[in-house]
């Protein structure tokens, strides 16, 4: 008789990912679902999902998912958390939407200490929209709207979130991981759970930082994206933790 020794999570649909190929998304999707049925959330988390390359994670998370306008998901998740406190409220968000057109809603989520969990995908492009230079997007990166690459003098230095709300008073818990390296994918859903739980024991806004891959519009491989990841992302944007008030009771 056959044993069982892995199947796929109930936190996702049975829907195709419509992702590209080499794109991290689908791994985060996995993970992600996973912790949320490891903790018993499936039946109470009610997801945002963005507007960029996630917009479609309505169709593959296994969960109440609410769509949110360009940048908002936050001022949403706020909304229904205030009026649900009792829900597990999370959004899934890109660079695109959450540093730049939303960075406003995800400041001011941050800097009222918003009980919710946010998921951000940084690949440094915009991904869904044709390629162009991001907030987050590496110096000397050639995108769509940096075709000599991106610079100091015209576009300023790309943007580091994580270093950004760590100091934030009311940031309760916040990670850089990424998920290039299979080995990393256990650490990651410790880190997820602890991110969860912080937001049941109503500590305040969290957030984990996902470093990812982009191979269509950065013009790679699969396998030359994912090394891009760990060996030029990680130098400007070092993976760990930026802030844990757990680690201080």
């Amino acid at each position: 008789m056959s044993k069982i020794v892995y199947e796929k999570t109930k936190g996702l649909t049975d829907n195709p990912f419509s992702y590209c190929p080499g794109c991290t998304h689908g791994i985060i999707h996995k993970l992600v679902a996973e912790v949320l049925e490891e903790m018993n959330l499936l039946d109470k988390a009610v997801g945002l999902a963005s507007v960029g390359c996630s917009v479609t994670s309505y169709n593959y998370f296994n969960c109440d998912m609410v769509q949110a306008s360009h940048g908002r998901a936050c001022a949403v998740a706020t909304g229904i958390k205030r009026t649900h406190p009792d829900n597990f409220v999370f959004t899934y968000q890109g660079d695109g939407d959450l540093a730049s057109i939303g960075i406003a809603e995800t400041i001011h989520a941050a800097n009222r200490g918003e009980n919710i969990t946010v998921i951000f995908i940084n690949n440094g492009i915009y991904g869904m929209t044709g390629g162009q230079m991001a907030p987050t997007t590496l110096l000397g990166k050639k995108t769509t709207t940096s075709p000599f690459g991106r610079n100091v003098e015209d576009h300023g230095m790309p943007i580091k979130i994580s270093e950004m709300f760590a100091t934030i008073p009311k940031v309760a818990y916040l990670e850089r991981v990424s998920v290039g390296k299979p080995q990393s994918h256990r650490k990651i859903k410790a880190s997820l759970r602890k991110a969860f739980q912080y937001q049941l024991d109503k500590k305040g806004f969290t957030m984990i930082e996902f470093l990812s891959s982009c191979p269509i519009n950065w013009g790679m491989t699969p396998i030359e994206a994912i090394n891009y990841v760990e060996k030029e992302m990680t130098v400007y944007y070092p993976l760990g933790v930026y802030k844990d008030v757990g680690s201080d009771d």
